[in-house]
């Protein structure tokens, strides 16, 4: 059967335009975080559907070390005597918002709370998620800032409560900020290349290792880091602060594998390990109720004793 020259030219004309989007666009995918097309094939509009009180606390916008600007807000302890400080970092597309509870229940512990938007989420700026590459500058930055704002914060210990993605950016932050004294980490991951293999699987329903490897080499060009140099296991083994690991038995996005990996490499001699049964990767809070935030309480109150 003779192939028509209308039809190699859409093969041809198909394939090219797979090739550039497969190079150019698709890898963005994985950094882009305020991604029109994510958000329309999501459905999700990842802003914060509510905002910190301003009576409550202080908004603090200030530059880091690539000069982008980012946004956090101050929520101060109402008890007579400030235990610390706790900076407070979400997940991959959340908001600072998602810690305003949190930060009222740390204010009234005696701790102020510091919750962050990562850069390219939120109202902070910058296109492209680095997965604790830059970020991890972004934290000491931002102790930096609240040394020279706000009056006392040095003199107390200042830690670290991360989630996801933030609890990524947490360990390698702790790894290698020595003002940082203690450091809660919640359902993270060891390195980037494994999840995102994991993440491609899980949402597509199969892997092909050496597309997702290309695919986040590109990522890692495009958005101007090395993606071998996200290895939060890596950072676990410079941690001798106090610290302690959580992970839901049941985290389908994240194993708890790598939670138990990570928490092998630490070198704190004050470390422990949370497994919250039942839990998946997003409602560990829930499951664990008021036993986990009891078994935290006693952490801190240990912690800033260190």
């Amino acid at each position: 059967m003779k192939v028509s020259r209308k039809f190699k030219l859409l093969v041809f004309l198909s394939i090219s335009c797979s090739a550039i989007a497969v190079h150019f666009y698709l890898p963005r995918f994985i950094t882009e975080i305020k991604n029109p097309a994510i958000r329309f094939i999501t459905g999700k509009n990842y802003e914060a559907k509510h905002q910190f009180n301003a009576q409550k606390g202080t908004f603090i916008n200030f530059e880091s070390f690539d000069g982008t600007l980012l946004s956090a807000f101050f929520t101060p302890s109402v008890s007579n005597q400030t235990k610390g400080t706790i900076l407070l970092l979400h997940g991959i597309r959340g908001t600072k918002e998602h810690f305003i509870a949190l930060s009222d229940t740390l204010s009234k512990l005696g701790y102020n709370a510091v919750a962050l938007d990562s850069r390219a989420h939120g109202a902070s700026k910058g296109t492209h998620c680095t997965f604790g590459v830059k970020e991890k500058q972004d934290v000491s930055w931002l102790i930096d800032e609240l040394y020279n704002s706000f009056n006392g914060v040095k003199t107390k210990p200042i830690g670290i409560w991360g989630q996801s993605l933030g609890g990524a950016i947490a360990l390698q932050a702790m790894g290698v900020e020595q003002r940082i004294k203690f450091g809660i980490i919640e359902s993270t991951f060891t390195d980037l290349k494994s999840i995102t293999n994991d993440y491609f699987g899980y949402h597509v329903g199969f892997n092909v290792k050496p597309f997702t490897n290309y695919m986040l080499q590109r990522a890692g060009r495009i958005a101007n880091f090395n993606p071998e140099d996200a290895k939060p296991v890596r950072f676990c083994k410079t941690i001798k602060q106090p610290i302690v690991l959580v992970h839901g038995t049941e985290d389908k996005r994240i194993d708890i594998a790598y939670a138990k990996t990570n928490f092998g490499a630490l070198k704190s001699k004050h470390k422990s390990f949370i497994s919250v049964d039942g839990a998946n990767h997003l409602n560990v809070w829930e499951v664990g109720g008021t036993q986990y935030f009891n078994s935290i309480k006693t952490f801190l109150a240990q912690a800033v004793l260190q």
